[in-house]
């Protein structure tokens, strides 16, 4: 059985044919194996990055401030956190030495009654103010040791008292900002 031209020409088109449609099926398979590993590398980094994430939010300190003795001092403490260890540093304006409680981290008044009581001399025995202080905790967040600094506010009160001068209270603490260092420090200062 001989073949003629068309019959020849008609087969290789088929041929052709059925190869296109081989061609497409390869490309159609190469899509969708690359589209499905396409989703799980995203996938993936969503997950990475959420797991990153949740790291990090587990290992952020949110310090409160709390009055003790009638506003002698305030103790700085984190739920999550046990805080091995705090240095608090104040504006340089105040020449007041950087200070590390051997005890609880707390803020005690002494440390600056003497300056700021100086400061606001010769107005009203009731005042009061903020004072910026640089705060450095070391703690614990897990098995790993961290470090964290910010810039708190000090709110503090003068009150006079009979016959024994003027006194200064602390009435609390306030988040000014994360992060921060000596010089932030100076530049939110404003004399009372």
């Amino acid at each position: 059985m001989t073949e003629s031209k068309d019959q020849a020409a008609t087969r290789r088109r088929w041929i052709t044919l059925a190869e296109l449609v081989a061609v497409a099926g390869v490309l159609i398979g190469a899509l969708t194996l690359w589209s499905g590993w396409s989703e799980r590398r995203e996938d993936r980094a969503a997950a990475q990055a959420a797991a990153a994430a949740t790291a990090r939010e587990a290992g952020r300190l949110e310090i409160t401030g709390t009055v003790r003795d009638g506003g002698r001092s305030i103790l700085l403490a984190d739920e999550r956190h046990d805080i091995r260890e705090a240095r608090f540093a104040f504006p340089s304006a105040l020449k007041v030495a950087p200070q590390q409680p051997a005890g609880d981290p707390a803020i005690d008044a002494d440390w600056i009654a003497p300056f700021l009581l100086k400061l606001t001399d010769g107005g009203a025995d009731d005042r009061t103010g903020r004072l910026p202080v640089l705060a450095t905790l070391t703690y614990w967040d897990g098995d790993r040791e961290r470090t964290a600094s910010a810039i708190f506010d000090l709110v503090w009160r003068t009150e006079g008292r009979m016959l024994r001068g003027r006194a200064l209270r602390l009435d609390g603490l306030k988040l000014r900002r994360r992060g921060g260092d000596r010089a932030a420090l100076d530049a939110l200062w404003r004399r009372p």
